[in-house]
Formats: C-alpha cells, sequence, structure tokens
C-alpha cells in the first residue's frame, strides 16, 4: 500500500519524479494486461520497437499525476489505453482517492462508477470550465485566457483531466505543451467515446503507437463548441 502525500520520490534523468508506487503499478499491469501479441508502451517501462509491429498495443500511465501524489493532492490516476492499428479505441482512467472510476470503449460508451456517462451538451464557449495544466497555468502559459470567455480551473493529470470531461463532470481540455501518448491515449478513447472531440492542437486527427511517442499536444472538448476552441488557441 502506497499513500499519498507520504512516499518518497526519486527524480529521473529529465527531472520528474517517479515512486515506488509507479514502478509497481507497471509491473502489475504488464503481467495482467497484454495478451500474446500485443505491444506495450508504457511511461515506466523502457521501449522497444516490437511494439511497432503489434496491431494492438497497450499504453499506459501507471502513475499520471506523479507530483499531485507525492505532495497529496487528488488529482491523479492509473490510465491504461487500448490502440488499435494507431486508434486509442479503449480506455480506464482510476482515481481512488477521489472514487472516480472512467471505463469505455469506442463500441460500448463511457461508464463513471458503473453509470453511463457521456460529455456535457454545450454550445457556447462562454463560461466553460476548461481544466489546465497546474504546471502550465504556474508558469504563466494560460494568463492570456484570464480575460476571456472561459473559466480555467488548474488541475494535475492530464489523463485524470480527460477522464473528467469523457464522464460530463467537466466541460473541456487542452495542452499547450507537448505530451507523451501513455498521459492521452486511454482519456483520448474515452472523450471520443462518450461524444467529444479529440484533436492535436492544429486541427488534425490523433495517431497513437508512433515511433516517437511524443505528441504536440491533445484538445479534448464537446462538439459544440471545438470551432470556437480552434479560435482560442489558433
Amino acid at each position: 500500500d502506497y499513500t499519498p502525500g507520504f512516499i518518497d520520490a526519486t527524480r529521473k534523468s529529465g527531472g520528474d519524479p517517479v515512486t515506488e508506487a509507479d514502478e509497481k503499478v507497471d509491473e502489475l499491469l504488464r503481467e495482467l494486461l497484454p495478451e500474446s501479441g500485443d505491444g506495450w508502451l508504457s511511461e515506466e517501462t523502457v521501449d522497444s520497437p516490437e511494439r511497432l509491429s503489434a496491431d494492438r498495443v497497450w499504453v499506459v500511465d501507471p502513475l499520471d499525476g506523479t507530483r499531485e501524489f507525492v505532495e497529496g493532492i487528488p488529482e491523479w490516476c492509473v490510465s491504461i489505453g487500448l490502440v488499435e492499428s494507431g486508434v486509442a479505441v479503449a480506455g480506464g482512467i482510476l482515481n481512488t482517492v477521489m472514487a472516480q472510476r472512467v471505463v469505455g470503449s469506442l463500441e460500448t460508451g463511457v461508464t463513471l462508477n458503473g453509470e453511463p456517462a457521456v460529455v456535457r451538451s454545450i454550445e457556447r464557449i462562454e463560461g466553460a470550465e476548461v481544466l489546465a495544466s497546474r504546471s502550465e497555468v504556474r508558469r504563466g502559459e494560460w494568463d492570456h485566457f484570464q480575460d476571456g470567455p472561459i473559466v480555467v480551473r488548474p488541475m494535475g493529470s492530464v489523463a485524470y483531466k480527460m477522464s473528467l470531461v469523457a464522464a460530463g463532470l467537466a466541460d473541456a481540455t487542452w495542452t499547450l505543451t507537448p505530451k507523451n501518448e501513455w498521459d492521452v491515449a486511454a482519456g483520448a478513447a474515452l472523450v471520443t467515446a462518450s461524444g467529444g472531440i479529440v484533436l492535436y492542437p492544429d486541427g488534425s486527427t490523433p495517431t497513437f503507437n508512433n515511433p516517437d511517442p511524443l505528441i504536440p499536444g491533445l484538445v479534448a472538448v464537446p462538439p459544440g463548441i471545438i470551432t470556437a476552441v480552434k479560435g482560442l488557441i489558433s
């Protein structure tokens, strides 16, 4: 057992924190999830080019929001995405502290704690609650939105933010900086499955299981405001 706010962290080469919990959850998920022939891409596993030839790939962040986990802020989650032929088709995101489990697929739709969920039905950008990266806000990258039509709500873990949009618990989220596929694959599947739209910041459609897992960022919104959002971030 690991208690948020009471666990030691070390630093990766890039400066990001990592804990024993990250590594143990990664190990457990890798034992449970992949079947024969499946690929694997995880933040805590050394990448292998073998995944590029697999039709199905598990794209996993064993603990997204490690900084919040270490600080005891309840904005972290376990994020599990399933990618088929480059498309994020299913996902599961679990925040145990908030007792929120968002799971679903393009075939089945999405549930929040077992109950059906969809993105919010909104048609106007004015007053929309947009979940923003706490780090991006701290660095001032969201300052130019402060006097605009949206309500900016800082939050950790991009995967958790996307799960809230998919579950209809927030209006939208987007990132202003690059992310890795393991940060967003599960969330992309869930937002799409719950009726939302997921795009790269330039408006193109995301693909997954790329040789380089770094992506330019991601936009996750209900369809009714996508045109207005493109105008805001372009």
